[in-house]
């Protein structure tokens, strides 16, 4: 087995990880109602023009623009009321100069119509004419054919995960099914002598099961499909079966716990003897979270994470999510920390290795600010109570009070 504790940073984790793993990119046809927060398999491309005609966007007359150039409530210009827009109907005929037809927001205009007048700026002198008393320019008020979506283009990329007001697109592109990746089975697996199910009263000495609950919802939230395996002792033969089955039934398994360098746990050499290459990185460089363990068995990551649930949560966010969520890493740290936060308290870092400080928000004069959640890595209290995660980089021994941070919400 690999040294134990040659720790890696966060950055060369993923690289080892990636090195070893391609996912294969298969997909299922689903309704657009089913499609929501799954990710495309293909681009999407419209076949029609978004919308398919042009329309109004107010209550008002549609005019030709130069009609009403020069317009004034003290001059207003003049125009016959010569037909009506009915909605959903193509308006018969055509508007010719001088006139105006009354039209509702999202009627069709029509043919020699190139502006719309709010009725806020009309005056009705009787049934057939009225005073336009200011003046639109063309394409004022109005939505041109394919504006939206035009023909042939591509409305939404491969990769794009979907969000409500994605499928509001494919909808009106008259998309009412997609094909989409197949979420990524992530099998979940729990150990420690200590450890016992959630409906049990713990003995002194064990603990309840947090972290099948935790990264259950974690994996959920992401987008994967989450198998739970129950809880294992630290017995070679029994997590050693516990495990090939996982990996069999899977593409990914998380192993909770097992991830130090005591005598009594037995994760890491369980991983070795399933397969190649086998463990990849014993220790990351980052607080919450060194002894966390990267392999790959046989194509299939596995990831042996810390038995405290704050740090379990923190390398999911940082080395599993993103897997399950992309099938890859970012390569722009923006994607994974996108906010900007004022600390609002001095805290030490040790230097070459990046902390990752559980935050609850704030907006305060028009900035936002990010008090500190302190407390250990076993308490899981300290994630529920944040918002998400600042980053402290490697190179910095240290973040001062007041001083800007990078947030990644959870």
């Amino acid at each position: 087995m690999k040294e134990l504790f040659q720790a890696v940073t966060i950055q060369e984790a993923r690289e080892l990880i990636l090195k070893h793993v391609s996912f294969p990119l298969e997909g299922e046809k689903v309704s657009l109602l089913s499609a929501l927060n799954r990710c495309l398999l293909h681009d999407v491309v419209a076949a029609d023009d978004v919308p398919g005609f042009d329309r109004s966007t107010m209550d008002g007359f549609a005019v030709r623009a130069k009609d009403t150039f020069g317009a004034s409530e003290g001059l207003p210009a003049y125009l016959e009321v010569a037909g009506e827009v009915l909605m959903g109907v193509a308006p018969e005929g055509e508007l010719k100069p001088g006139q105006a037809w009354r039209i509702a927001t999202g009627g069709m205009l029509p043919a020699g119509a190139d502006a719309v007048v709010m009725v806020e700026h009309t005056e009705e002198l009787d049934e057939k004419n009225i005073g336009v008393t200011r003046p639109v320019a063309p394409g004022e008020n109005v939505v041109r054919r394919g504006e939206d979506v035009p023909a042939g283009s591509v409305v939404l990329p491969a990769g794009h995960r979907l969000r409500p007001q994605d499928l509001g697109i494919l909808a009106a592109a008259g998309v009412v099914a997609v094909e989409v990746r197949r979420p990524l089975k992530v099998g979940i697996i729990s150990t420690g002598d200590e450890v016992v199910s959630p409906e049990e009263k713990p003995a002194p000495g064990q603990v309840r099961d947090i972290n099948s609950y935790t990264l259950y919802g974690a994996v959920a939230g992401c987008g994967g499909e989450p198998r739970l395996y129950g809880i294992v002792r630290d017995d070679f033969q029994r997590l050693q079966e516990r495990l090939a089955r996982a990996l069999a039934e899977n593409d990914m398994v998380l192993l909770s716990g097992g991830s130090s360098v005591g005598t009594r746990d037995v994760a890491a050499r369980v991983i070795e003897s399933l397969g190649r290459p086998g463990i990849l990185f014993h220790g990351i460089s980052l607080k919450p979270g060194k002894p966390s363990v990267g392999a790959v068995v046989n194509g299939k990551p596995v990831f042996g994470l810390p038995g405290h649930p704050a740090s379990a949560l923190v390398i999911f966010e940082l080395l599993v999510a993103p897997l399950i969520s992309s099938y890859t890493y970012p390569r722009e740290k923006f994607w994974e920390f996108p906010l900007k936060a004022r600390i609002t308290r001095n805290l030490r870092s040790a230097a070459g290795r990046e902390d990752f400080v559980r935050v609850k928000l704030r907006l305060q004069d028009g900035e936002l600010h990010a008090d500190p959640v302190l407390g250990k890595s076993g308490l899981i209290i300290t994630m529920v109570r944040a918002d998400g995660l600042a980053r402290i980089p490697a190179g910095k021994e240290g973040v001062e009070a007041g001083e800007w941070v990078e947030v990644k919400l959870f």
